[in-house]
């Protein structure tokens, strides 16, 4: 080690070291054995490195860096051109690598489908729906379609609307819930509503209009303005009606739905270089489509 190095902690030296590497990387080598001392392996982080001594550090794949992988699967594809696609997303798909899930998220699925996709930071993803969120997304096929269509998802140029299936039945008309969502403070996990005076968010707005109400439950049409992660989850519990199997936010499975009851069913949008109104549809899936049925409710007047 150099001079300059002494006594700094092993993960501060490999940061100066081989700044080629994310902080992180390095620290997932050092977890693994993957840095030794004079001859010894070295797995903490605070070890301080000493003047003259001899280190080695093998290089590793990680789960990251072998996430964007190319894996064949089945989507269903609603619109496709030469600068974009609308995809019917199923409820248990991943959306982006991320831990616990480096594999087999649609990102792969683009990857294998699309050469194009390979050109495109994200595979041309420009929003994205919870795992256990069915319904439509749009995804980039060109760099200037990513651009505009990321522009116009910013100046609420795209509708995107959903059929929520909540508890407790639903009192009164309609209603605009203009709530700001942030990280929640007791579990970083979750977001939750914030007070912007105190803690760090982002304006969040959703316009929320019932379907059809039951004694136990309630079907709504959530059109989102702005689109924070977990925004109509957080939004419907605020309200005091958290959605039919979401346990995040206080929901509960019931009448054979344990995935949260949220489907994206319509997109709609002016196409970025053809200028075609484009308003897709996306059908109810079967298991949301049978909880609703169970309680009279009608999800066709969506």
């Amino acid at each position: 080690m150099d001079t300059a190095l002494h006594g700094l902690r092993l993960d501060r030296a490999l940061a100066l070291l081989v700044p080629e590497f994310s902080r992180s990387y390095l620290q997932q080598l050092v977890d693994e054995g993957a840095v030794q001392l004079q001859g010894r392996a070295v797995r903490k982080p605070s070890t301080p490195v000493r003047v003259g001594e001899q280190g080695v550090v093998q290089l590793r794949p990680t789960p990251q860096s072998q996430a964007f992988k190319p894996e064949p699967m089945a989507l269903d594809v609603v619109h496709e051109d030469a600068d974009l696609c609308v995809i019917h997303k199923p409820a248990g798909l991943v959306v982006h690598p991320a831990p616990g899930n480096w594999q087999g998220t649609l990102l792969n699925g683009l990857l294998a489908r699309d050469a194009q996709a390979a050109q495109l930071p994200r595979a041309g993803i420009v929003h994205r729906l919870d795992r256990d969120t069915s319904g439509l997304m749009v995804v980039a096929r060109s760099r200037r379609a990513m651009e505009a269509l990321v522009r116009m998802i910013a100046a609420r140029e795209v509708t995107r609307q959903y059929v929520a299936l909540a508890h407790r039945a639903w009192q009164g008309s309609g209603r605009q819930v203009d709530a700001a969502i942030g990280r929640d403070p007791r579990n970083r996990l979750r977001m939750a509503v914030v007070d912007l005076a105190h803690q760090s968010g982002k304006p969040a707005r959703t316009f929320i209009e019932p379907l059809g109400s039951h004694g136990e439950a309630c079907l709504v049409r959530c059109t989102l303005e702005t689109g924070r992660t977990h925004q109509i989850r957080v939004h419907m519990a605020h309200i005091g009606h958290p959605l039919v199997g979401d346990a995040t936010y206080g929901g509960a499975p019931a009448q054979g739905l344990a995935r949260q009851g949220l489907h994206a069913f319509r997109l709609a949008f002016v196409h970025p270089f053809t200028q075609q109104p484009l308003d897709l549809r996306a059908a109810v899936p079967a298991d949301l489509a049978s909880a609703c049925a169970a309680w009279g409710l009608d999800y066709n007047r969506a």
